[in-house]
C-alpha cells in the first residue's frame, strides 16, 4: 500500500476506533489541570484518571484520542533511534466495557489491516505478555488470544513485572500488559526470547503498542484489591508507529522530524548526527510547551522548558557550529502540524525562544565566573549541579570546560544531586491516587 503520512496514520487510528463505537476526545494540555503533583501529562491515560477509577465519562465508556505527552526522564537517551521528550500517544480506552479479547484483536487488526489500518507485516510482529508474580498469575489468556490471531507461540514471550506490569506509582491502578514489537529491518525471523531481547536492546525491534488491562489497585507497590471496573488502557507512540510504517530505522527520518532536521543541518557548520537530533527534539518540545502556556523559569514546568532550550542552544552552538537564533526553527515545527487540532502562535513562540537565548548568554557569563572559582580543583557533584541549576549549564558543557582545564567532573555526584532534586520535585506525586 502507498506510504502513509503521519497525519494519515493519526486520522486512520481515530477513524478505526470511532467506527467501533469510540468517542473521539481532544488532547488535553501538556500541563495537567488542577494537579500540581505532576509537571506534565506523560501518558494518554493521565487526564482520564478519574474515569479509570470509576467516574462516568460524559462521552461514554469507549474513548479514543491522540494525547500530547512530555517525558524528560530519558533525556540523556535522546539522540538514539527512538527516544524523544515530546510525543503523541495514540490511545483507546474501555471504561468497564470490552476486555482483553476485543482490545488485542483491534490492536492487531489496526496494525495489519490494509483496508482500515496500517498494513504492517504480521510476520514482523513480536509479542510480550505478563509472566506472573507472587500474587498475580501469568497472563495465559492473552497468549491464547494472540495465538488465535495467527501469532506463533514461539514469538510470544513472557516478561517480568518490570516490563509487562503497568502502574503510575506505588499507589495507583495497576494491571498486566501485552506489548507489540515490530522488526524494523525484517531480518529477525523466528527468534527465541534471548535473541529477541538482544534485538530490542539494539533497537532493531521496537515497541509500537501496549495494551494494559487495569483491574487492580496497589498500595506501596503491592496489589491490595481489584478495581470496581475492569478497564483497558492502550497506547501507541505515534512517532514509533510512523517509523515502522514509513520503513525507517529511527524516528528522526520520518515526516514528523525530517523537515526540521534538514533546516537544522542547513544552519550548521559541523556534521554531528546526535547533536542535530537533540536540537530537533528539544526545540520541538519547547514549541509545544510554549503553545500550551509554559514560559521559561526556575520552577516546575518553566524549569524544564528552560533546561531544554539551553541544552538545545549549547548543542547547536558548541557541537554544530550554528549561530542563528533557535527561533528560526519554530516555523518548520508549526508547519508539520498544520491541519491538526494543535494550535500555535508563531510570534509568541519565537519571542519566548529569542528572549530565553538572550538570558542564557547573560547567565553564561556569570556561570563562567563561578566555574573559574570551582575549577581551582576538580569539579564536585555539588559544584556541577550548582552550575546546572543556578546558571543553566548543561552537564555536557561543564564536562567540556573541565576537560579543557585538564580537571575532572564528578558525574556520579552530579547525578546523585540531580536525583535528589527530582525526588523533591515529585514529593507529592505519590499522593495523587490515594483513596
Amino acid at each position: 500500500m502507498p506510504e502513509l503520512t503521519s497525519k494519515q496514520i493519526r486520522e486512520r487510528f481515530l477513524n478505526f476506533f470511532q467506527k467501533r463505537g469510540h468517542a473521539v476526545i481532544p488532547s488535553a494540555s501538556l500541563v495537567p489541570e488542577n494537579d500540581p503533583s505532576v509537571l506534565f501529562n506523560s501518558a494518554g491515560m493521565q487526564p482520564l484518571m478519574p474515569y479509570l477509577l470509576g467516574k462516568e465519562h460524559p462521552r461514554g465508556a469507549r474513548l479514543v484520542n491522540s494525547q500530547k505527552c512530555v517525558r524528560t526522564q530519558d533525556i540523556d537517551e535522546v539522540g538514539d533511534n527512538t527516544h524523544d521528550t515530546f510525543f503523541e500517544m495514540l490511545g483507546n480506552w474501555s471504561l468497564g466495557d470490552y476486555w482483553k479479547d476485543d482490545a488485542i484483536k483491534w490492536s492487531y487488526e489496526f496494525l495489519t489491516s490494509k483496508e482500515d489500518g496500517l498494513g504492517l507485516d504480521s510476520a514482523r510482529l513480536y509479542i510480550t505478555v505478563f509472566g506472573g508474580s507472587d500474587k498475580i498469575q501469568r497472563d495465559l489468556e492473552s497468549v491464547e488470544i494472540w495465538k488465535s490471531l495467527g501469532i506463533p507461540e514461539h514469538r510470544i514471550y513472557f516478561k517480568n513485572s518490570k516490563s509487562n506490569w503497568w502502574s503510575i506509582g506505588l499507589n495507583s491502578p495497576a494491571g498486566p500488559s501485552t506489548e507489540m514489537f515490530y522488526d524494523l529491518s525484517g531480518t529477525l525471523g523466528d527468534a527465541n526470547q534471548e535473541t529477541f531481547e538482544k534485538a530490542e536492546e539494539e533497537q532493531r525491534v521496537v515497541e509500537i503498542w501496549n495494551d494494559v488491562f487495569m483491574m487492580y489497585w496497589q498500595e506501596n507497590g503491592e496489589v491490595v484489591s481489584e478495581l470496581p471496573k475492569r478497564n483497558v488502557d492502550t497506547g501507541a507512540g505515534l512517532e514509533r508507529v510512523v517509523m515502522a510504517v514509513q520503513g525507517k530505522n529511527n524516528i528522526f527520518e520520518t515526516d514528523l522530524f525530517l523537515p526540521l532536521i534538514r533546516v537544522i543541518e542547513e544552519s550548521s557548520n559541523i556534521e554531528n548526527q546526535r547533536a542535530v537530533r537533540i536540537v530537533a527534539d528539544h526545540i520541538r518540545t519547547a514549541v509545544f510547551l510554549i503553545a500550551d502556556g509554559v514560559l521559561p523559569s526556575n520552577r516546575e514546568q518553566g524549569y524544564i522548558l528552560r533546561r531544554l532550550l539551553r541544552r538545545a542552544q549549547y548543542y547547536f552552538n558548541n557541537k554544530l557550529g550554528g549561530s542563528v537564533t533557535l527561533s528560526v526553527f519554530a516555523q518548520s515545527i508549526i508547519d508539520t502540524y498544520k491541519d491538526t487540532e494543535y494550535k500555535f502562535d508563531s510570534k509568541v513562540i519565537e519571542k519566548v525562544i529569542t528572549d530565553e537565548e538572550a538570558k542564557f548568554r547573560t547567565s553564561l557569563l556569570l556561570g563562567l565566573k563561578q566555574f573559574e572559582k570551582f575549577s581551582r580543583g576538580n569539579i564536585s557533584g555539588i559544584d556541577a549541579f550548582t552550575l546546572f541549576s543556578t546558571y543553566g549549564f548543561p552537564i555536557e558543557m561543564t564536562e567540556e570546560l573541565a576537560r579543557e582545564k585538564k580537571i575532572s567532573t564528578d558525574i556520579d555526584g552530579f547525578q546523585q544531586e540531580f536525583k535528589k532534586h527530582q525526588e523533591l520535585s515529585r514529593a507529592g506525586a505519590e499522593q495523587k491516587f490515594k483513596k
